[in-house]
């Protein structure tokens, strides 16, 4: 992914990348973490991101049904269970900032489901992919270039 961010330098890239990984690595969990860069995206428009991460997400097994519901997570009944709706649910308020903080009964819903550290990775996933995000949108990177 470095390689086609020529407006980053190399090193901020690898720096970028290395944050998504460790805190990919540090939730522990990749399913959850693939619905987690998936809604981000979905919320910054970023079809790269999507078209990346939903081949990744089939690839850790994320059912079909989550990823098709996943933009109505909140409607979807029991397909999401608490703590993937926790995830999802502070993954919306830190794309989102539109009070300017995260809620504290999000945040605290996350906590619940949570340890410190899988939180502090969980947070530090979301702002991964909101930049990633935010690079790919900026440059227009159309989707299809991805490839496993």
């Amino acid at each position: 992914m470095t390689a086609r961010t020529k407006l980053l330098d190399q090193e901020v890239g690898q720096a970028m990348s290395r944050l998504s990984a460790v805190a990919k690595k540090g939730l522990g969990d990749p399913a959850l973490a693939e619905l987690v860069v998936i809604r981000a995206s979905q919320l910054n428009h970023c079809a790269f991101c999507l078209d990346m991460h939903l081949a990744l997400a089939r690839e850790h097994g994320v059912s079909e049904k989550q990823l098709d519901l996943l933009d109505a997570w909140e409607e979807a009944g029991d397909v999401y269970d608490e703590r993937e709706r926790a995830a999802l649910a502070l993954t919306e308020a830190v794309t989102v900032l539109t009070d300017g903080f995260v809620p504290d009964e999000v945040y605290e819903r996350a906590a619940a489901h949570f340890d410190d550290t899988r939180l502090a990775h969980l947070i530090g996933l979301v702002v991964a992919i909101n930049n990633w995000n935010r690079v790919m949108v900026g440059r227009r990177v159309a989707p299809g270039e991805y490839t496993p």
